[in-house]
């Protein structure tokens, strides 16, 4: 059973699942929701608990052994079995399956995992899981929506914000929802309950934005001018590579350049994407809009834009690297 995470309280309510998988691209997210589930089996009599973590060298056998050894006491058992790269490995997708199609009893077993690519979810061992497991898949909210999901943190601690001061928080917090959380704490031990202003919170909140590669590459095909600027101020603050800045730029021109060729040739976007291995739906759709702001000839322009600020980086043509980033992101990034 698949279950959103607005879900997990109420269903934390009732007699748990013999198994639970959490997952996702959030690690504070998901280690919120593992712990929900480890105070929920607490409350439920698991008196005993033993940690699995997978790593190198780990023994999978471990695994049937935990199930076997319960307590002289008669206790409910939980297994808390962790694999922090998600990739257990020949041997432990085997010894998963052989786990759950025979589920031990008085026993609840929770599995953490971070984010799962598609090529891990055809896998056996995950469809198995999947399929005998309460799953729950908690990702990082998506930029436009991190404003509310502010608020609603900020509402489990009887505060509130305008949505500037929410739009403030989001901006300064941005890509390190741990580091959000923890400005949220600070607010509820600074301010009473009640209504936060603007000032307020610009007083107490620090500059905690972790700012990526990949975020600027989704700035780009986005179409967001602004956030580039933003974003690309960042990386030079926290003295990013520029070949690194540069491969991703280039990188999403070849890319796009490839994609719109192939439809001006009258292709369909759906092979062209898995020619592209662009899989995931969000970033079709953005790519989609950004097939139909930018041309062909607008693109080479932009693959020539990169060569010319390799020769930059190489100090064999003149120019300030980060203003001709910014130029580079500009230009892909414009709307018609």
């Amino acid at each position: 059973m698949n279950l959103r995470p607005d879900q997990l309280a109420a269903q934390l309510e009732r007699p748990l699942a013999a198994l639970w998988m959490v997952h996702g691209n959030e690690p504070l997210l998901v280690l919120e929701a593992a712990d929900a589930i480890r105070a929920a089996a607490r409350r439920q009599g698991y008196a005993e608990r033993e940690t699995l973590v997978v790593g190198q060298g780990f023994k999978w056998d471990a695994l049937a052994l935990a199930a076997g050894n319960l307590s002289l006491f008669g206790d409910a058992k939980l297994i808390d079995l962790r694999i922090p790269t998600g990739k257990p490995g020949r041997d432990g997708g085997e010894a998963l399956q052989r786990y759950v199609a025979a589920l031990p009893a008085q026993t609840l077993t929770l599995l953490s995992l971070p984010e799962i690519d598609w090529q891990t979810r055809k896998t056996g061992w995950f469809k198995a899981v999947s399929e005998a497991a309460t799953c729950i898949e908690l990702n990082a909210p998506e930029r436009e929506r991190l404003p509310q999901w502010i608020g609603q943190r900020l509402a489990l601690q009887k505060q509130s914000a305008t949505p500037e001061a929410l739009a403030f928080i989001a901006e300064h917090v941005e890509g390190n929802l741990l580091a959000a959380h923890q400005e949220i704490l600070k607010l509820g031990l600074l301010h009473p309950e009640g209504a936060l202003s603007l000032e307020q919170v610009q007083d107490a909140v620090l500059n905690v934005a972790r700012y990526d590669i990949d975020k600027l590459r989704q700035a780009v095909v986005e179409g967001d001018p602004v956030r580039c600027a933003r974003l690309l101020e960042g990386l030079r603050g926290e003295g990013a590579a520029p070949p690194l800045v540069l491969w991703a730029l280039a990188n999403e021109a070849r890319t796009l350049a490839a994609l719109r060729a192939g439809q001006d040739a009258g292709q369909p976007l759906p092979a062209l994407f898995k020619a592209e291995r662009i899989f995931e739906p969000r970033r079709q759709q953005a790519v989609g809009r950004a097939l139909a702001r930018l041309t062909q000839g607008g693109l080479r322009a932009a693959l020539m834009h990169a060569a010319r600020i390799d020769r930059v980086i190489k100090g064999l043509a003149p120019g300030d690297i980060w203003d001709e980033f910014l130029q580079l992101s500009l230009r892909l990034a414009r709307r018609r």
